[in-house]
């Protein structure tokens, strides 16, 4: 049996993520991402031998993952400077792409599956929002704030986030993402100084 080369699967798999984000779930294909990638098509399937529904969900894993170290290492700062911080993740990405590319995980998201295997993509998202909300809980917890409040704040900063995300890519301007960053910043502010 062949051996696995790391970096050429992690290519793949950071390909993968970009073709999500970019074309959504339903759009990306073996056989594109073997192109995207410069990758041999049966490369491809030697290091996702599940195909589509293993190179998906580990792409969104990536993604995930990537998403939350960047938010950990971000809410060191804070509850406030984490928020601005994985807000301008997003819009740089959004402006980097020329307004193309949006949320791996979110583009997973929000298409139905086109088989039983790619629901467990759909679940990689869940995941991957999960672990979000429980690193922006985390803070604000350790801000004071209980357990109920920091659970409703982190479901509304990611909500407000990546909805904001699909209206500066509908509309090709980063306006939503500015509107929502100040409105965020607000509202964190007010539940934190009622905790002084």
């Amino acid at each position: 049996m062949p051996k696995v080369n790391p970096q050429a699967r992690m290519r793949l798999i950071g390909t993968a993520a970009d073709m999500l984000r970019r074309r959504g779930m339903n759009a990306t294909s073996i056989r594109e991402l073997a192109k995207e990638a410069k990758a041999p098509l049966g490369s491809t399937y030697h290091y996702f031998p599940g195909g589509k529904s293993q190179v998906v969900t580990e792409a969104i894993q990536f993604a995930g993952d990537i998403v939350a170290e960047q938010l950990r290492q971000a809410l060191e700062k804070g509850p406030l400077e984490g928020i601005r911080a994985f807000i301008t993740q997003w819009r740089d990405i959004i402006l980097q792409s020329d307004f193309r590319a949006g949320c791996t995980v979110l583009a997973a998201s929000i298409e139905e599956p086109t088989s039983d295997e790619l629901g467990l993509a759909v679940e990689t998202a869940a995941g991957a929002f999960r672990c979000w909300e429980a690193l922006l809980v985390e803070s604000f917890k350790g801000s004071g704030m209980n357990e109920g409040c920091a659970h409703s704040l982190a479901i509304v900063v990611i909500s407000a986030t990546e909805g904001a995300v699909v209206l500066c890519r509908a509309k090709r301007s980063i306006d939503p993402l500015e509107q929502v960053s100040a409105q965020l910043s607000i509202l964190v502010q007010a539940n934190l100084s009622q905790l002084m």
